[in-house]
């Protein structure tokens, strides 16, 4: 295909099948309802991508995205992570500021064991009959999420692609925000996509320059103009009011009256165009070896996307 003839933003010929199942971990005596979204069409082996929401999200947080990816012959999985299923992990009345470090501390050391949890029960055969390629497999995480697919890379060897969005982990994260570090220990090159939003008040730019400026392999960071930190969810307009709207408790309490109000904003569907063609053609270059896909990248992305009315910036190494 040539690089004029490659489209990441349209969707793709396959028809879309979607399916809860439920994933028992035996060892960590935990249930995680997961949502599956597949080619709903004979073929052969799928590249596999897992999903990653965001600290208070779950896994149906970025249906727009799964769906695109699935119409382009990509298996997505989401799970809801172990913060939420795990009843030893939910807040407590009465909860001392020793007792909510220690909570938050395992709640960030389940992330990890979660996504490598999840690749085991779907690529060993007891999670779905969809054929799935084991030598593709690409990491999607938001927020927390976005933390938590680059902490794999370090830890799964498996994993051969990955998409942060507004990711945490910056050595600087501001007051609320999860304290989480990130070594870049990977030892191999496992080509990444950061997707920033150039307003956002919880992870700013600056956050997530400095991870991609330490990120240890091929990269790529685009930026999503007025944009905020919501803009990478199904329901933008509705997530980022509903936040503007809430009374955080302790150190969080100033994030709602730091946001802009949504009219002064890109809309959800300009963020949408924005991160499912990126997120598809990255993951095309990478796992499918799509030439085009490539070829895209390396072009002109920004006046793509201004043709088609979405703002963004590119930002080199």
């Amino acid at each position: 295909m040539a690089v004029a003839e490659y489209d990441p933003f349209a969707s793709g010929r396959f028809p879309v099948g979607v399916r809860t199942i439920e994933a028992g971990d035996r060892v960590r005596g935990r249930i995680f309802p997961c949502e599956i979204w597949y080619p709903a069409q004979p073929s052969k082996a799928h590249p596999l991508i897992v999903y990653s929401h965001s600290s208070g999200g779950h896994r149906r947080s970025a249906t727009f995205l799964a769906t695109h990816l699935a119409s382009h012959g990509y298996v997505v999985a989401a799970m809801d992570h172990s913060e939420i299923v795990a009843a030893e992990l939910a807040r407590r009345e009465g909860e001392t500021d020793t007792d909510r470090a220690a909570r938050i501390d395992a709640v960030i050391g389940s992330r990890v064991p979660d996504i490598r949890f999840l690749l085991d029960h779907l690529l060993g055969g007891t999670g779905t009959d969809i054929a799935l390629d084991a030598t593709r497999i690409g990491l999607v995480g938001h927020s927390f999420g976005g933390w938590t697919v680059l902490a794999t890379a370090e830890a799964e060897p498996r994993v051969r692609a990955v998409v942060a969005m507004g990711p945490g982990g910056s050595s600087r994260p501001r007051p609320g925000i999860l304290p989480l570090t990130l070594t870049f220990a990977w030892g191999r090159d496992v080509p990444t996509m950061y997707l920033a939003a150039e307003q956002d008040t919880m992870i700013p730019l600056a956050s997530v320059r400095e991870l991609f400026d330490r990120t240890p392999a091929s990269k790529r960071l685009f930026i999503l103009r007025r944009a905020d930190h919501q803009h990478f969810l199904d329901d933008v307009e509705g997530e980022h009011e509903a936040l503007r709207a809430m009374t955080l408790p302790g150190e969080a309490a100033w994030i709602p009256a730091a946001m802009r109000p949504m009219a002064e904003l890109a809309s959800g569907e300009q963020a949408h165009v924005f991160v499912r063609g990126l997120t598809l053609a990255h993951l095309d270059a990478t796992l499918n070896g799509l030439d085009a896909a490539r070829g895209f990248l390396d072009g002109d992305v920004e006046a793509e996307l201004t043709a088609r009315g979405v703002g963004a910036a590119r930002e080199l190494t």
